[in-house]
Formats: C-alpha cells, sequence, structure tokens
C-alpha cells in the first residue's frame, strides 16, 4: 500500500510524504503506482517551473519526501490539487492507496 501523509502548517501544505507500493500489480504493471507518480511528478514539476525555490523533494527507494518552501497561493492551490487527485484515487483504490 502507499501511504501519503499530508503535514499542514497554520492551515497550509508544508511537506507530503508517499512510501510504499500499491501492490495492486506487479512491479512496472501497477496502474495505482503509475497514476501516483504521473500526479505527483506533473504536480511538482508544474510548481518548480512557476518558481524554482517553492519546494524541494527527496526520492528513494522507498518513496518520496516534498517539502513545501514557498507558501504561496499558487504553490499552495497546486498542492491542494495534487492532494485532491490522490484522495480521488484513494477512493477508487483504498486497498492499495492511504492518504492521511
Amino acid at each position: 500500500m502507499i501511504k501519503v501523509t499530508v503535514i499542514k502548517e497554520n492551515a497550509k501544505f508544508k511537506k507530503i510524504s508517499l512510501l510504499g507500493h500499491a501492490m495492486y500489480d506487479d512491479y512496472g504493471k501497477d496502474i495505482v503506482c503509475s497514476a501516483v507518480s504521473s500526479i505527483v511528478i506533473t504536480s511538482v514539476n508544474g510548481i518548480l517551473a512557476l518558481n524554482k525555490g517553492s519546494l524541494s523533494y527527496l526520492v528513494s527507494k522507498k518513496g518520496m519526501t516534498i517539502d513545501i518552501k514557498n507558501m504561496d497561493e499558487t504553490t499552495q492551490i497546486l498542492i491542494g490539487n495534487m492532494i485532491s487527485l490522490l484522495k480521488e484515487l484513494e477512493s477508487k483504490y483504498p486497498d492499495n492507496i492511504e492518504i492521511k
């Protein structure tokens, strides 16, 4: 299962961690992992294209951690959109992704 942890500070997104594997199918064939990757990578790249200093991220074999450095409205809206998309995925695949 992919576990997504969302940390807010003063009602604003501060940090997001994504850990694990969806286990929907084998590595390379897992549509849930693919969807999560697409959602997160597209969101992060879009935010960084607007402002390179707005966040930093670390990718490891276990998952990904995103640290939001800029609390501007655009970054917050795009992170909120990313979380909404992940929640939609969670509603369809509750055995494979969990958001806290």
